[in-house]
């Protein structure tokens, strides 16, 4: 015998104390929702636990921002000599990169980050090619 879930109802509800009048007031809402497709039952999920919390006012966690999991020291930089002064560079034109960890991670940190961050005092780019990495110190205001 197999399952299928067509519906998903969530609830959820607060209790506020108003202290100048000695009273509190219980908010609750629930919502009923109809899901075309049993794939979707935790985007749908997630998208009314949202809808609820936005009701009740009550804000979401904050979640804990990512660490960088890469080692810009760990990669082999090679300085160059651009157009706005020198920069450091990996891999070289015509160089193949080596598929180190910190090579890799920094590479998807930039992807997410749409080919540009800055970390710890440099600025770091993707090129075009989309496997080569510029970096830069970035020079303190003052």
């Amino acid at each position: 015998m197999s399952y299928r879930v067509k519906k998903l109802v969530i609830g959820k509800g607060r209790t506020v104390s108003h202290e100048q009048n000695g009273e509190w007031v219980k908010e609750y809402y629930e919502l009923e929702i109809e899901i075309p497709e049993e794939n979707e039952l935790v985007i749908a999920k997630e998208n009314a636990e949202g809808l609820l919390n936005e009701w009740l006012g009550i804000a979401e966690p904050e979640k804990p921002k990512p660490k960088w999991n890469w080692n810009p020291e760990a990669i082999p930089w090679h300085r160059v000599e651009g157009f706005r002064g020198e920069y450091e560079r990996y891999p070289m034109e015509g160089e193949k990169a080596e598929a180190s960890p910190d090579y890799k991670n920094l590479l998807e940190d930039l992807k997410e980050h749409n080919g540009k961050l800055s970390r710890n005092g440099f600025f770091y780019w993707l090129f075009k090619d989309s496997a080569s990495i510029g970096r830069k110190k970035r020079e303190a205001k003052p």
